[in-house]
């Protein structure tokens, strides 16, 4: 990555209601549901680089993801399975072999946060500009991209709802920026914000080690990835139920919890030093060192817009750790002191 790379954006792009077919649901070897974060933040470098192929340079530096709506293409039961095909068939016009992949259509909405790279491309003129020309244009650079894998279909126009693309310039006033985002907000609704919540995951992890003290993160995020039901007894002095009948319930899932869920945030290298570029035979780029990985697993949690106070919490970024072999994504959003979940479901959204 560049020095001179600026960490701060100046802007926001929006591409509102992008529908998605058969993107990836299978996010990592052990979780699905859902596109990795990964795999937005690696549609941004894309973007960016054919971007600056197109002529039009700019810095993307964050990404947010609004889901408005999923139809993951699975049977449902008791255990749901893929809903697998057999296609294309092979030149001599016999069926393929069954090759396992999840696959997932969307509605989302994509924040990217944005800093000028050029003075061709000047930002302020372009948030000005009411036709919103750059945003057209850069939609269409990414109309021809892949987004987890899947295909960006054409917008359609719906009463009340806005779909063209649009930059917007972030305020660098604090309360400024706060308005706008107010603004902002209501335009993601109905929709739900992947944050992350690693905070959780510590929580999990030392609730566990006063019974377990040998526990360890992955026992913490397996804990968490499922139901512990586990027999309430009667309170004291309660009638004990007059069938005889046991109450269970997981404890640690109380109301408001069904939006944590466990995610894939990036990956760990498998050895201490990458490979030299062109070391590893068939590696996609030859110029770039190259080093095997595995998934590194989170919490992350499904919020409504209306309930973040900064446009900052709903961005992700990439964080380099070379010398740990640590390549994953960080969220920008910090949860509030002493606000509990339950709490939060009662509340009358502020949209003004």
């Amino acid at each position: 990555m560049s020095a001179n790379r600026p960490t701060q954006p100046q802007a926001l792009l929006v591409f509102p209601h992008l529908r998605v077919q058969n993107a990836n649901a299978i996010s990592s070897p052990l979780t699905h549901g859902f596109p990795s974060i990964t795999a937005f933040t690696g549609l941004m470098w894309a973007l960016e680089r054919k971007l600056a192929q197109a002529g039009t340079p700019l810095h993307l530096l964050k990404v947010g993801v609004v889901c408005h709506a999923h139809d993951e293409q699975v049977v449902d039961g008791y255990v749901k399975t893929f809903r697998l095909t057999r296609n294309p068939v092979d030149q001599h016009g016999n069926t393929a072999a069954i090759v396992e992949e999840g696959r997932i259509h969307l509605d989302i909405t994509l924040v990217f946060a944005v800093a000028q790279a050029s003075a061709a491309v000047p930002l302020a003129q372009a948030a000005d500009d009411r036709e919103q020309d750059l945003a057209r244009r850069i939609a269409d650079v990414l109309a021809t991209l892949r987004i987890a894998g899947g295909t960006v279909l054409p917008s359609r126009k719906v009463p009340g709802r806005r779909t063209r693309p649009w930059l917007a310039l972030l305020p660098e006033d604090a309360e400024a920026q706060a308005v706008a985002f107010k603004q902002w907000r209501r335009q993601w609704l109905p929709g739900y914000v992947l944050v992350g919540r690693d905070d959780l995951l510590a929580t999990r992890l030392a609730h566990l080690r006063q019974t377990q003290p040998e526990a360890t993160l992955l026992d913490a995020w397996l804990h968490a990835a499922r139901f512990n039901h586990t027999p309430m007894p009667v309170a004291e002095g309660a009638a004990a139920p007059g069938d005889g009948k046991v109450r269970w319930v997981d404890p640690l899932r109380g109301k408001g919890t069904g939006w944590t869920v466990p995610i894939p945030v990036g990956y760990a290298a498998l050895r201490d030093k990458p490979y030299s570029p062109g070391e590893v035979a068939h590696a996609r780029d030859s110029t770039t060192p190259v080093t095997f990985v595995e998934s590194v697993y989170s919490l992350g949690e499904w919020i409504s817009p209306h309930r973040l106070q900064s446009v900052h919490a709903l961005l992700w970024h990439a964080d380099t750790d070379s010398t740990r072999g640590l390549y994953r994504c960080r969220s920008g959003y910090v949860p509030p002191a002493g606000v509990d979940a339950s709490a939060l479901d009662d509340e009358e959204p502020d949209f003004d």
